[in-house]
């Protein structure tokens, strides 16, 4: 039998032993090969979605091959930790170091074009119904299966390549060690008195300091602290597992009264151990979570943004211009033949805006006239305006600032024209868009709108006002092939100068939707994708340092049943002492996550008037759940190695 032959058997006839490793490797190669599948699809790559989905999914995938890289080391490494009595055996029958590390490279490699060709089948056999659910989430017309070389092409390339490298490395730490090494297995250290006092409270203050520069973030400090923030919740985790962790249960070992109960002194002492030689992987767990519930609260916000698109954009087409623009007519007559067209039912309601200088506050203000007002408010069903010479209505531009407006009393003059005005009201709804109107943007009566005759301060700097032109469209999702010439007028002055240059101003709220909605499901499918290889690799991490601790684990059980111990009191054991190491790194990687989702609230708030409480509450407790299945599952498979 030939060298070849011998590595070759001994995975076939041991394929249990390297189903953990296959498996997961495999998993890896099936959703990256369906995300390439998406990637090169003529319809996603050329279609109306552009270039800034592609973009994003190219990063997507970059990080997806080297967290699956990474991935496939550390599994690797695992699965030959757990095999050290076995290479005992062929050392001490013989075996040279050089012979045991290229039989290493051997199995690594047939393993890995296993899992990478049959990754890849079964990718190709879903994609039919994989690229199905795309079509439907998308919204598109077709999405039609293909084939293309490329994405099996670049999947071997990614997987085969990245087999070669690590089973060349992983084969480098096996050399040097002694055969009564290898048998005793891995050493046990001393938990008591390997953690540092100074490095435990530093590592539980700077997790504190981290969630406490979240809770005060503003958008003037943004930049600063996203700087700081990962710096310090990074080392401070790092410390909690190394360092911290040891330091409360040397507390809790203190307390006599409760350590000395029951079973708990066994099981506080597994725990010491377990967390000293298991601190570097509780770490990467951690982050791998933290990534994981991050893309998945992203994606939430984008939903809530999705949902929230028409409170947020009332008007279904916007066009703004300079009083003296010269495509006003042309532009407004094309757009009212082409809903004509296309058989939608509008309001269009013409707005002459005065820009003027309040005495109260020196700042420009924007003046609305009550007619005007009131003409779009009856297209929406909301209350007239009614307002008598002299007084004045706040117009807010979001929910916060119309909350804050109700208490506020103005009594001002509009110094160009020397106009008296009081406002003590708000208007109780959102009329229009934060991006068309300004922040100081007021309605007057008609009487003092008239009295208004003065070009404002800055003129000609500066216009003295604009006219706008509103669409109430019911129906504005429909609106998105209207106003393509002048859209893209406005997009190609963007790209060729520095500055914007043209006299008027078109906003689609229909087409703006039809992209974000494409690209927040295109990124929604690439997050789903990302995240299932997050969630599988963090409880694999977990999976694999049981799977490398089996043998010693159950000597331990084995032996605790010569003296006594039941069933019912084995399970209650092995439930406390996988917990931990299920809950503790996910635990705090959701409590990271919480913090960071805090401070995205509060910035979606202030900036876009949007809350996505609500999805991310429903998307973490689907993890929740998701784990605790998972728990349950690892739980089952433990139990029943121990006990065989």
């Amino acid at each position: 039998m030939t060298f070849l032959q011998f590595a070759y058997r001994n995975v076939f006839r041991n394929f249990r032993n390297y189903a953990a490793f296959f498996m997961a490797s495999f998993f890896s190669v099936f959703v990256f090969f369906l995300y390439t599948i998406l990637m090169f699809h003529p319809e996603i790559e050329q279609g109306f979605l552009g270039e800034i989905p592609v973009a994003g999914m190219v990063f997507a995938i970059i990080i997806l091959m080297l967290f699956s890289w990474f991935f496939i080391l550390y599994s690797l490494r695992a699965f030959l930790s757990a095999r050290s009595k076995e290479f005992a055996i062929l050392l001490h029958l013989g075996m040279a170091q050089r012979q045991l590390g290229k039989l290493v490279v051997i199995e690594t490699m047939i393993i890995g074009f296993l899992s990478s060709v049959s990754g890849i089948l079964f990718g190709f056999a879903f994609s039919k119904f994989f690229l199905m659910i795309v079509r439907e989430i998308l919204g598109l017309e077709q999405l039609n299966l293909y084939i293309s070389w490329e994405p099996f092409v670049l999947t071997l390339f990614v997987y085969l390549s990245a087999f070669i490298v690590i089973s060349y490395v992983s084969a480098v730490f096996i050399p040097n060690v002694k055969i009564i090494d290898l048998l005793r297995g891995s050493k046990l250290v001393d938990a008591s008195a390997a953690y540092s006092k100074r490095l435990a409270i530093l590592g539980i203050a700077l997790i504190v300091i981290s969630y406490g520069l979240m809770m005060i973030i503003t958008k003037t400090t943004l930049l600063v602290l996203t700087l700081i923030i990962p710096f310090t919740i990074v080392l401070g985790t790092y410390f909690f597992f190394t360092d911290s962790i040891l330091f409360l249960l040397d507390l809790l070992k203190r307390k006599k009264h409760y350590y000395w109960k029951k079973s708990r002194m066994l099981t506080i002492a597994e725990q010491t151990q377990m967390m000293r030689n298991n601190a570097k992987m509780f770490f990467i767990v951690t982050f791998v979570s933290t990534l994981a519930f991050l893309t998945v609260g992203v994606l939430s916000a984008m939903s809530s943004y999705t949902s929230q698109y028409d409170k947020i954009n009332p008007l279904g087409m916007i066009y703004k211009g300079h009083v003296d623009n010269p495509y006003e007519s042309e532009h407004v007559t094309s757009l009212v033949k082409e809903l004509e067209a296309k058989e939608l039912s509008y309001q269009m309601t013409r707005f002459v805006v005065k820009r003027q200088t309040s005495s109260f506050t020196s700042n420009p203000v924007e003046v609305f006239r009550e007619t005007d007002i009131n003409h779009l408010l009856f297209s929406y069903g909301y209350p007239m305006v009614q307002l008598a010479q002299g007084e004045g209505m706040f117009i807010a531009f979001s929910e916060d600032a119309m909350k804050e407006l109700k208490s506020v009393n103005v009594d001002t003059v509009l110094q160009e024209s020397h106009v008296h005005l009081f406002i003590d009201t708000v208007y109780p709804e959102i009329i229009f868009p934060t991006s068309i109107v300004s922040q100081n943007s007021i309605i007057v009566s008609d009487e003092d709108f008239l009295l208004i005759n003065q070009p404002f301060i800055h003129y000609p700097y500066v216009e003295s006002g604009y006219h706008l032109f509103t669409f109430d469209v019911p129906n504005w999702v429909e609106t998105k092939d209207i106003g393509v010439s002048i859209q893209e007028k406005i997009r190609k002055d963007y790209l060729e100068n520095n500055a914007y240059t043209l006299p008027f101003y078109f906003e689609n709220t229909g087409l703006s939707y039809s992209y974000i909605l494409a690209t927040y499901s295109l990124f929604t499918l690439v997050g789903i994708l990302v995240v299932a290889v997050f969630l599988l690799a963090a409880g694999s991490f977990v999976y694999f340092k049981l799977y490398t601790n089996l043998g010693r684990e159950k000597k331990q059980f084995d032996m605790l049943k010569r003296i006594g111990l039941t069933d019912l009191e084995m399970k209650k054991l092995v439930t406390r002492y996988l917990v931990p190491q299920f809950f503790l790194p996910w635990g705090l990687a959701l409590v990271h996550s919480a913090f960071a989702f805090f401070t995205l609230q509060s910035i979606l708030r202030d900036v876009l008037n949007i809350w996505i409480v609500k999805e991310v509450v429903v998307a973490f407790s689907v993890f929740v759940v998701i784990q605790v299945v998972y728990f349950y599952l690892i739980r089952w498979r433990y139990l029943a190695h121990i006990r065989e």
